[in-house]
């Protein structure tokens, strides 16, 4: 009975020696299994993408405004080089909501030159533009000129549609269920929809999709967003851009994890 130790929560001191050791065993063994947890999550994790949302900071650009089909503003960089910034509304909502108060006194705004402040959002080379107030949409007084498109060919993708505002940007990394679904509503609210993929070098493009008579085509996607696909369409280029006419019935969902393009 000498060996049995009886502890007494109200009695200081008794507490044995055996008691002792043993809580601090387990003790010691619990933190080492959280550290070694801790370290094992980290390392299993997809890295950060190397995108950005200035939320918090407002940025003015000015440039021609034109909708290829969506609605884009066209900077210049030096001579012959431009770049086309995709304009998307506050939350899931396309920029149209924030051009009807100008739309009202215009009977176009392509190859406008338009002043908008809003939020950047940036990553492999893509910017966006979110406009959070139709009265940072300012008209300026002179006109610029609309990029052409150019037809490339005819070709097959595989990749994954996303919402550009989410992945270039908002969600970090832009993959799986959570992403799927956010997708779905931005798309749905108007955000253009994009192809992501890679060539056999991992090098990542990036597609803006349109129907096959160059239209928007967000609610005919809703049902392949965020499944690895091929898909076969009709490549355009637009300066910084590339779009692909599609037909949604080209469309083969493949059974495999999402990845990041």
């Amino acid at each position: 009975m000498e060996d049995n130790e009886f502890y007494v929560p109200y009695i200081e001191g008794s507490l044995g020696s055996k008691t002792k050791k043993t809580l601090k065993r387990f003790i010691l063994a619990a933190l080492g299994t959280v550290i070694v947890g801790a370290l094992v999550f980290s390392l299993v994790q997809k890295p950060f993408k190397n995108s950005a949302f200035e939320l918090t900071s407002t940025t003015k650009i000015t440039g021609t405004f034109h909708e290829s089909p969506y609605p884009m503003l066209r900077i210049r960089l030096a001579n012959d080089n431009y770049k086309n910034i995709l304009l998307v509304g506050f939350g899931k909502s396309s920029a149209n909501p924030f051009l009807e108060k100008l739309l009202e006194e215009e009977n176009s705004l392509n190859g406008k030159t338009l002043s908008i402040e809003g939020n950047l959002i940036y990553y492999n080379g893509k910017t966006l533009l979110q406009i959070t107030d139709e009265e940072k949409v300012v008209l300026e007084d002179k006109k610029g000129s609309i990029p052409s498109k150019t037809k490339i060919a005819e070709m097959t993708f595989h990749g994954e549609i996303i919402d550009p505002k989410c992945y270039f940007g908002v969600m970090k990394p832009g993959f799986g269920k959570i992403h799927r679904s956010c997708a779905v509503r931005c798309i749905s609210g108007g955000i253009p929809p994009v192809l992501a993929t890679s060539d056999k070098n991992n090098i990542s493009e990036y597609y803006l999709l349109t129907d096959l008579g160059g239209n928007p085509i967000n609610h005919d996607v809703l049902p392949f967003i965020g499944k690895p696909s091929d898909i076969k369409g009709t490549v355009e280029k637009l300066e910084d851009w590339y779009l692909l006419k599609i037909d949604t019935k080209n469309i083969q969902i493949q059974n495999q994890d999402s990845k990041i393009y």
